[in-house]
């Protein structure tokens, strides 16, 4: 029925197509089917495709293979059993072997197709449910479709299960980072709400302190969740190199001098310009910074070295310190997520964070230390000339 059975209906007028031929209610001084004001279909005809032909072609081509089979077999039949006598019984008899042949022959090529199939189905549905540890057995021969096919499969499957080790890992740790800040906040409102500690400066202080470490731990875990997506936020603007250098290192000029630590800057004034965003690369060289001095010992030396690589593609940022340097087992793994040593006292995920804002910027960071020598963070990033 049309919303409105005075007027002509529009396209939504029906569920549905609108009825083949004229409705008994329609009105007789109104054309059917109906117009819009351009003299139009109030809805667009039918379109069937091509899909009807390909459908008679496709049928066209069945019937003519099994008119084509049959006529094969009623040959063969003449020669066995029709009045030629004996002379093509056995040109009628080697027909029918070959096509018992062929038969045969198609047949093992189906079961060839079908067995891996049916496997990599079976190992589908596991993995629906959560079975990330199976796997189907890669093809030696057969059609090359199929090998790469299940070689493919294979590797999609690890890649979940590395994806749920590393989720079930991430969510342990993240865990654990968060309980002990957390404990720290009960315990001391609890005291503070029974009496044992007052509610004065010294007190709410540490409790602002430990609130300020979770927001920390949510920033950075915020920050790798986006950068590992390729969602991570890039504000790129031409930037000095030096100057980046030279602000950042500012920074913990004075954290430096309390420590007794030298901290010393070798970059030249005429480097390049880079296409980056200044806070996230300032983010970068802070979290190195603050790792050198943490590490390295009163009287140890922290320095800043920037300078243009031979091809004059790519600037070089390099963060040495006489510092305790990185335990041997720990250095392959100190770019991943809450990779510490036992001397340690970060959340594990500053390297992390650091790796992840370089990359982002097409760039390389690289690590070499020594044990109570130091260690060296090497940044390569491309200048804004090489990004075009």
């Amino acid at each position: 029925m049309p919303d409105d059975p005075g007027s002509t209906p529009g396209r939504g007028a029906w569920r549905g197509r609108p009825p083949r031929h004229r409705p008994p209610w329609w009105p007789e001084n109104e054309s059917w089917p109906p117009v819009d004001g351009s003299g139009h279909r109030a809805w667009p005809a039918r379109r069937r495709g091509w899909w009807p032909a390909i459908g008679c072609f496709a049928a066209i081509f069945v019937l003519l293979a099994l008119l084509g089979a049959a006529a094969v077999v009623a040959q063969i039949i003449g020669f066995l059993f029709g009045p030629f006598g004996g002379s093509s019984r056995p040109l009628g008899v080697a027909a029918l072997v070959v096509l018992v042949l062929m038969i045969v022959t198609l047949a093992r090529g189906f079961r060839r197709l079908a067995e891996p199939l049916s496997a990599l189905v079976d190992a589908a549905r596991r993995v629906e449910v959560g079975a990330y540890d199976t796997r189907v057995p890669e093809l030696r021969r057969g059609p090359r479709e199929l090998r790469e096919l299940t070689r493919a499969f294979n590797t999609m499957v690890s890649r979940l299960e590395i994806d749920q080790r590393q989720r079930r890992s991430l969510l342990a740790d993240v865990s654990h980072e968060l309980r002990t800040p957390l404990a720290v906040l009960r315990g001391n409102l609890e005291a503070i709400a029974d009496g044992v500690h007052a509610a004065d400066d010294e007190h709410l202080a540490g409790l602002i302190e430990e609130t300020h470490v979770l927001e920390r731990l949510v920033e950075d875990l915020r920050t790798i969740s986006l950068a590992e997506a390729g969602a991570l936020p890039l504000h790129r603007e031409p930037t000095d190199p030096d100057v980046l250098i030279g602000e950042t290192v500012a920074a913990f000029r004075a954290e430096a001098e309390r420590a007794g630590i030298g901290l010393r800057i070798d970059a030249p004034p005429d480097l390049p310009l880079l296409d980056v965003d200044p806070v996230r690369i300032r983010e970068v060289i802070a979290n190195l910074l603050a790792n050198a001095l943490r590490y390295t010992p009163a009287g140890g030396e922290v320095s800043v070295a920037g300078r243009l690589d031979s091809a004059g593609a790519e600037v070089v940022l390099v963060v040495t310190d006489t510092g305790s340097g990185i335990e041997p087992d720990l250095l392959p793994q100190v770019f991943e997520r809450f990779a510490r040593g036992r001397i340690s006292r970060g959340s594990g995920l500053g390297l992390a964070i650091a790796r992840d804002l370089v990359v982002a910027h097409e760039g390389t960071i690289e690590v070499a230390s020594e044990p109570g020598r130091g260690t060296t963070f090497t940044i390569r990033l491309p200048t804004a000339t090489a990004r075009g």
